[in-house]
């Protein structure tokens, strides 16, 4: 794969399973070099016995809308409509619906800084769905004032902002509800000639124009933002999560609040027994009985977050104890915050397990089976008429639909068929290697093609509570598709394995992580001798940056390093990152002797290895001032570097993007690793 085939990479949304089972809908995904953004629209899937048949129109999956950028499908629980998001080009994502059975799509918000996420009332009537609410004056909701004309922002709060969002305090996630017009019905237009000016003065072309959509009666007004919005079984109450408690600027808590549907104050929803937790999703169960919700526990001080699993948990919904479902110090639920109802008391969440995303289902009233599994990456399931459709990934796809039957797994799509054809993919080999104590350190190796010796790429995640998995990874297979071997491995500290081994890192960063990393390489490079143990780069991004930086201030065996988006210097990160205020202080521990024993920066005078430092502008997770001052102390002891900054864009850069910088980015680092690390597919430039 090389850089010019990112338009190949399809990313396939969680499944809308028809009603009655007949046909699912995805939305996919892809970047685009000519419109410089992500581009996509929905398929629907035939979900015959036999199907999908590729050779018959009607039987094989197609486009089913033609939008810029159409996301989030999800089927009206009567079957009559399909909601989703669409987002004109430069535009923000806006609600619309379509009949189920076909026809033009109507627009049903006009959100000024768009719609997040939607869900239907079990009579399919209305809809309610989050929305971020700017204070009067902001974001454009004042003609002719710009965000430099804006007023001062006086900040007094802990959290005030967030990677990818910007401040946070002055535009609040709220829940909206509305009633959904009659698919059939002949459609509003706009006032206009006479008919405008009949309505005198008070007549204005923006308000006509709103009023042709369906009013939006907002439920929330706190300040804070409101998420995972869900009806109950019977529609006449919404449940969500938030942190509305006193304290919640010094603590991560978050609670369960249920709202009625037609208006009111959101009452909390308490737990008898439950301790500090974060809340990740809450749903009722389809038989009205019981709450499922997704925990975290925080310890005493309700900011104990380091490699702590989400659980299941399920209580009463008329109240009393919780009870949980999982074991959290062996299972972590946290795959995408989410919960799927299925049957009467049965929920479905995904599991993060040794590099894999697994189906579970949980009962209530007890009961667990893992229903997908093995070496494949879940990322969404939903079910209709007794079939049930999953989303998700392997070394093969970036994105697939499957659909389970009789315990196995039928494959249904195949979006990822062009970039196999035309870029070629390397096939990860899974590994387990003994780390330097006898520790198992599990990982892969992904090899170019051709004979060895080729140089190699020690890769490290971030998080640090992150796995890498072994489905397919556009950056393994950009690095050796230009003649890298390249490694990747989940060392201590990282998720997948138990909490015992997340944890153990805390406030001992630096120790067996990076012992680990090290051993993975020497053994891979042992035991494979087409690796060029002589040859070798490291390189990694946010806690993979921290990692990187540290290991080369310790062992001096790399020809380079790429050092990028990393936590640097935990004392500047505590006052700069969004997440600075509790994140150091947990992971390092508070005191300054302790940062400063587990800090990249306190040990920068002890680099060789020739860094290229890569920041994106707009990070607020590791502010780009993590990168200059590493950058500059680097060059300041004359060690060979290069600070690579990209303007417009914050730590999602490897993932999200604009389509034009994440080429560029694979192009530098190639040109990076072409000069102090040269493949046979990657020659060293020419004087």
């Amino acid at each position: 794969m090389k850089s010019e085939h990112l338009p190949l990479l399809n990313s396939v949304s969680a499944p809308a399973v028809h009603p009655d089972g007949s046909r699912a809908v995805v939305s996919v995904t892809r970047p685009d070099f000519d419109a410089d953004a992500y581009v996509g629209q929905l398929w629907t899937v035939p979900l015959g016995p036999d199907g999908p048949d590729f050779n018959n129109p009607d039987q094989k999956p197609r486009r089913l809308t033609r939008g810029f950028r159409d996301t989030a499908p999800d089927f009206s629980p009567d079957g009559q409509a399909l909601g989703f998001l669409r987002a004109a080009a430069g535009g923000k994502p806006q609600l619309f619906v379509v009949e189920a059975a076909g026809g033009e799509p109507q627009l049903l918000t006009a959100a000024p800084l768009g719609v997040s996420s939607f869900t239907w009332s079990p009579d399919s009537t209305s809809i309610v769905f989050s929305a971020r609410t700017p204070d009067e004056g902001r974001y454009g909701s004042v003609d002719g004032v710009g965000a430099g004309s804006e007023d001062a922002r006086l900040i007094t709060d802990f959290q005030y902002r967030m990677n990818g969002l910007g401040y946070t305090a002055d535009k609040p996630l709220q829940l909206f509800i509305l009633e959904v017009p009659q698919l059939g019905a002949e459609p509003k237009v706009a006032p206009a000639g006479r008919a405008l000016k009949a309505l005198g003065t008070a007549a204005d072309p923006a308000e006509n124009e709103a009023g042709l959509l369906p009013a939006a009666k907002q439920l929330t007004t706190a300040e804070a933002d409101h998420n995972g919005a869900s009806f109950s079984a019977d529609g006449g109450t919404i449940y969500f999560t938030a942190a509305l408690h006193d304290g919640r600027d010094t603590d991560l808590v978050s609670g369960i609040y249920a709202i009625p549907a037609a208006g009111g104050q959101p009452q909390a929803v308490l737990p008898a027994n439950t301790g500090r937790q974060s809340i990740g999703a809450v749903r009722q169960s389809a038989d009205g009985q019981w709450l499922f919700f997704l925990a975290q526990d925080l310890g005493a001080s309700g900011r104990d977050f380091v490699a702590r699993n989400t659980a299941l948990y399920a209580m009463p919904a008329a109240g009393g104890e919780a009870t949980a479902l999982s074991d959290a110090e062996t299972l972590d639920l946290s795959g995408g915050s989410w919960i799927e109802l299925r049957g009467g008391a049965g929920a479905l969440v995904l599991n993060n397990a040794r590099g894999t995303v697994e189906l579970h289902e949980f009962l209530a009233t007890g009961g667990h089976t893992v229903l997908v599994e093995g070496n494949r990456v879940v990322t969404g399931a939903a079910e209709g008429g007794g079939r049930l459709v999953a989303s998700f990934s392997d070394s093969t796809t970036a994105g697939d639909l499957a659909v389970l039957e009789g315990g196995q797994v039928r494959r249904l799509t195949d979006f990822s068929a062009q970039l196999r054809s035309v870029a070629g993919i390397s096939e990860p080999q899974e590994l387990t290697l003994p780390s330097a104590d006898g520790y198992p350190v599990h990982g892969w190796l992904v090899k170019p093609a051709g004979p060895g010796p080729h140089p190699v790429l020690l890769n490290i995640h971030g998080g640090p509570f992150a796995q890498f998995s072994g489905a397919l990874f556009d950056e393994a297979q950009v690095y050796a598709g230009a003649g890298y071997a390249v490694l990747m491995c989940n060392p201590r500290g990282s998720a997948g394995y138990g909490q015992e081994h997340g944890r153990s890192i805390k406030e001992r960063m630096g120790t067996v992580d990076m012992q680990d990393v090290l051993a993975f390489l020497d053994g891979a490079v042992e035991k494979f001798e087409d690796l060029d143990a002589a040859n070798v780069g490291i390189m990694g991004g946010s806690y993979g940056g921290y990692l990187t930086a540290w290991t080369i201030s310790h062992d001096h065996r790399f020809r380079a390093a790429i050092v990028e988006r990393g936590f640097l210097d935990p004392v500047s990160f505590t006052g700069s990152s969004d997440i600075g205020w509790f994140f150091g202080g947990e992971y390092t521990g508070p005191s300054a002797e302790q940062m400063a024993a587990q800090s990249p920066m306190a040990r920068v005078e002890h680099v060789r290895t020739p860094s290229l430092v890569i920041h994106s502008e707009e990070d607020l997770r590791c502010p780009v001032e993590q990168g200059q001052r590493y950058f500059t102390a680097l060059k300041q002891q004359g060690v060979e570097t290069g600070f690579l900054v990209f303007p417009g864009e914050n730590h999602e850069l490897s993932r999200s993007g604009t389509p034009h910088h994440r080429k560029q980015r694979f192009d530098e680092i190639l040109r990076w690793w072409a000069r102090y690390l040269p493949s046979a597919t990657n020659p060293a430039p020419q004087p």
